[in-house]
């Protein structure tokens, strides 16, 4: 089977949200992404990470967390990026809208968050325990999610940069506060961006190989 690629519309609530669905013929799983902080569904980063995992034959779905009009206003105040609960409910009802869909209804759920994007898919996972199958943070910003922690029981990989230390530090302290299966994954030689060569590429990987376990139903880490 060909793999297929649809721009979607996921209802929450009142508002409407624009994202991309990239389904490889016989997905083994999907993986919703959660972007980053004043970020969006065309993220190059995140789309990088998404190419790897289309090619192991896991779908993907990237979506704008605001809508145009949050995003003008969260351009100006920078308020909305750091709304965990807000986003977190969004990404919640992207779990839910892959759950009723006819072609992604039997697949395994993972969620991949960047940044704040990372505390927004902890807080889906929480909300979603036995639809999200797996987390991987991509230098992101796990604490945020807060209480939120103690209520995830998917594995969660958290992937920080070496040279990140203080990002590094925070995501040590929330990897604490989870009670599920957590491992931290250090790329030497990255920064926050992941912006050194060869770097972006170690942390796809790491979220594939995560994510493929996921699929193959293993939930301790391999």
């Amino acid at each position: 089977m060909a793999t297929s690629s649809e721009a979607v519309s996921v209802g929450v609530g009142e508002v409407t949200l624009a994202g991309d669905l990239v389904l490889p013929g016989d997905a083994r799983g999907v993986v919703a992404f959660a972007h980053g902080s004043g970020s969006s569904r065309h993220s190059p980063r995140n789309r990088a990470v998404a190419e790897v995992l289309q090619e192991a034959g896991l779908g993907t779905l990237l979506m704008d967390l605001l809508t145009r009009d949050e995003e003008r206003v969260d351009m100006v105040t920078a308020e909305l990026r750091f709304d965990i609960r807000l986003l977190g409910g969004r990404m919640t009802a992207a779990v839910d809208w892959l759950h009723e869909r006819p072609d992604t209804g039997g697949l395994p759920v993972g969620l991949f968050g960047a940044s704040t994007g990372a505390a927004a898919a902890l807080v889906a996972a929480a909300e979603r325990p036995e639809r999200v199958r797996a987390v991987v943070s991509r230098g992101g910003r796990p604490d945020l999610a807060g209480s939120a922690l103690a209520g995830v029981r998917a594995p969660v990989l958290l992937v920080v940069g070496g040279q990140d230390r203080e990002v590094l530090r925070l995501n040590e302290e929330a990897a604490r506060q989870l009670m599920a299966l957590c491992t931290i994954r250090v790329i030497p030689g990255a920064t926050h961006l992941f912006e050194e060569p060869g770097t972006l590429e170690q942390a796809a990987e790491a979220a594939r190989d995560w994510f493929l376990r996921m699929a193959a139903g293993d939930g301790t880490e391999a």
